[in-house]
Parts: C-alpha cells; sequence; structure tokens
C-alpha cells in the first residue's frame, strides 16, 4: 500500500474514531450556570412573591436573587467531548447521570417529583418566614404522596390539607389514622380537604394492606401540613423546580413582612433549603449557583454551612456567608447593614 494510500485510510479512521466520539451518548448530565430571579421583582405576570389576606407588608430594596442550575434534560443526552468541556468549564461539571436521574423512573416521575419538591419547599419557606415574624401557623394532618396504583390515586392530591373523615373532625396524623385503622377492607371514606383554598369531598374505598390484608389501606402517606392567615403565592417559571429555593423564598416573604431594609440596597443571593423550623439544609450544584450569582450582579451569597466544603478551588468575588439556620441568614445580613462585617461567618 502507497504513503497516500495509508493517509488516506489513516485519515478515514481518524474521522470516524472523532465521529464516533462525537456522537455516542455517555451516562453524565451537564450542569452549568443557571438564570437567576429577583424574587423580590416581578415576572411578565406579575410578583415572583405576592402576599395578601391582611398581613401588612413593606417595601424592599435591594435585589434577593434565587440561583438555578441548568442540567441536560431528562430525554437527552451528551457527549464525551461535551462532557469533557463542562468539567473543564469555570462553575460548571459533568455529574454520573444516575445521581441526577434515578434509573428506573420515567421522564413523568422525574419531573412529577422535583415539582413536588419545588412545591414543598414553598410552602416549608413561607412556615419558617411566618414563624421568624410570630405569625400564627398551625400544624394539621395532610396528604404527603399518594401510590399511583392505590385506591386514593386521582382523589387526593399531596398537600391536601385533611379536615374531616365521614364528618368527624380530625386535628392531628394520630387522629386521622385512628378514623382510617377502624373502619374495614372495603369501606368507602369521605375525606372533606382543603385544596388550593377551596374546601372539598372525595370518596375512597379501601382495599387490604399488602402487609396485612385485614387491614384496611388507602395508598396514602400522611404529612405534617401547615395553616395560617395570609395568602402568599409564588410567579416563577414551572421549569424551575427542586427543593433549594427554600432558603430565599423564606428571605423574601420575611423582608416584605418585616419593617426595615435587610438587604441594605445589596444584591444578594441565596441557596439552600429550608425545614419548617427555619434549619437551612445543602443543595447540589454550589459552584454552578456562585458563578451564576456573580454573572447576575451578586455581592453576597448565603450558603448552606455544610455546602462550603463543596466549593473547592472556585475563584469568586461573591462574599460566601456561610449558614444553618433562618435566623443565622437574617442575622448575618443585619450585622452587614450594621457595618459589623467581621463577626459574620463565612465559608473559608
Amino acid at each position: 500500500m502507497s504513503r497516500n494510500a495509508v493517509a488516506i485510510v489513516s485519515s478515514l479512521l481518524f474521522a470516524a474514531l472523532a465521529a464516533l466520539l462525537v456522537l455516542t451518548p455517555v451516562p453524565y448530565v451537564a450542569w452549568r450556570p443557571g438564570q437567576t430571579v429577583d424574587v423580590l421583582g416581578n415576572t411578565d405576570s406579575g410578583p415572583v412573591i405576592e402576599i395578601s389576606g391582611g398581613l401588612p407588608t413593606y417595601p424592599s430594596e435591594g435585589r434577593l436573587l434565587m440561583t438555578t442550575v441548568s442540567a441536560t434534560r431528562v430525554e437527552s443526552t451528551i457527549s464525551l467531548p461535551e462532557a469533557l468541556y463542562v468539567h473543564m468549564a469555570t462553575g460548571s461539571d459533568a455529574i454520573p447521570r444516575e445521581i441526577y436521574y434515578p434509573p428506573g423512573k420515567t421522564i413523568e416521575q422525574v419531573r412529577a417529583e422535583a415539582t413536588l419538591q419545588m412545591d414543598n419547599s414553598r410552602t416549608l419557606a413561607i412556615v419558617a418566614a411566618l414563624r421568624a415574624e410570630g405569625v400564627p401557623v398551625a400544624e394539621v394532618p395532610s396528604v404527603g404522596a399518594v401510590s399511583l396504583t392505590g385506591p386514593a390515586a386521582e382523589k387526593l392530591l399531596p398537600g391536601d390539607i385533611i379536615r374531616q373523615v365521614d364528618n368527624q373532625p380530625v386535628e392531628n396524623i394520630d387522629e386521622l389514622e385512628n378514623v382510617i385503622a377502624g373502619r374495614s377492607v372495603g369501606d368507602t371514606l369521605t375525606f372533606t380537604i382543603l385544596r388550593d383554598g377551596q374546601q372539598r369531598t372525595e370518596t375512597v374505598t379501601t382495599k387490604p394492606n399488602a402487609t396485612n390484608p385485614r387491614l384496611p389501606d388507602l395508598g396514602v402517606r400522611w404529612a405534617i401540613g401547615y395553616q395560617y392567615s395570609p395568602t402568599i403565592t409564588f410567579g416563577i417559571d414551572a421549569a424551575v423546580t427542586g427543593p433549594s429555593a427554600g432558603l430565599v423564598f423564606a428571605l423574601g416573604i420575611y423582608d416584605r413582612i418585616t419593617e426595615g431594609d435587610l438587604l441594605g440596597g445589596r444584591v444578594v443571593a441565596a441557596t439552600g433549603s429550608i425545614d419548617a423550623n427555619g434549619r437551612v439544609g445543602p443543595i447540589g450544584g454550589i459552584r454552578e449557583k456562585i458563578t451564576g450569582a456573580q454573572r447576575g450582579g451578586a455581592e453576597i451569597f448565603l450558603v448552606p454551612e455544610r455546602n462550603c466544603q463543596d466549593i473547592g478551588d472556585l475563584r469568586t468575588d461573591l462574599t460566601l456567608i456561610k449558614v444553618a439556620t433562618f435566623k443565622d441568614a437574617v442575622a448575618a445580613l443585619q450585622l452587614i447593614n450594621e457595618g459589623n462585617t467581621a463577626e459574620v461567618p463565612t465559608c473559608g
């Protein structure tokens, strides 16, 4: 074979290999900095956070940024060159696909779970903010999850507040479970529920429990729900999901219902899950969110304490404040406003 022929064959093989690398998907998901949203601002459809129902509200100064991560869609894939590029890019990464999209789940299940996480984060943010300001919040029984194949499917929904069962008031989960345990397999129960602020009734017929067929089962996991007087709604793009906006939502609500200037006119970003008692939990994509916050003009970033170790060698001009609770976050911002920056705990 002549040298020219060898060169041609080698070029063809190289081109074929390059094409194979570009076209063959790898089991990774690209994580990049996503959009930022000022939760004290407005979207085309209205305020990001709207508060009504008799609770006084006050004007806010500055901007409070919710940060997001842009991830490869569940129905899409990336190639090896793409994975290497995002892994090497500042504030981006490639993570194993099975971590972000657990195997064995449909696209619909993944999206539904992420949406439910966002719904829960909003509820918990409301509760944490109201409790911090001393606004009464009652704990009540609610629907936590519903089996897709159980008798309550499409009748009871996650988030439904349970007020009565067969016209019998229930004030907590123990009372609710006791009423159900007193029924027999095949009995039909009438639930009086509160959904999206509207009261309605739903009937569900029990089936045999999978572990003990003599016990009635509804295919429902009960959870603690919350009731409060104000009406608080969120105007966020439905594509933004997950639990990590809890802290920033709570701060946005708190800033609106308290007098004074919590942000001091600054641009502040925050991330972290939150529970009803104000505990702040770690989230994924902290490096991507820091990068996104800096691009969005933030000066300060409130970081869950347990995420400080995940920042690594990422370079940023932001002041990274570590917080373990909602009170920590409020206290840190107040110290900055007072000029006591040396007392503010930071990552690093």
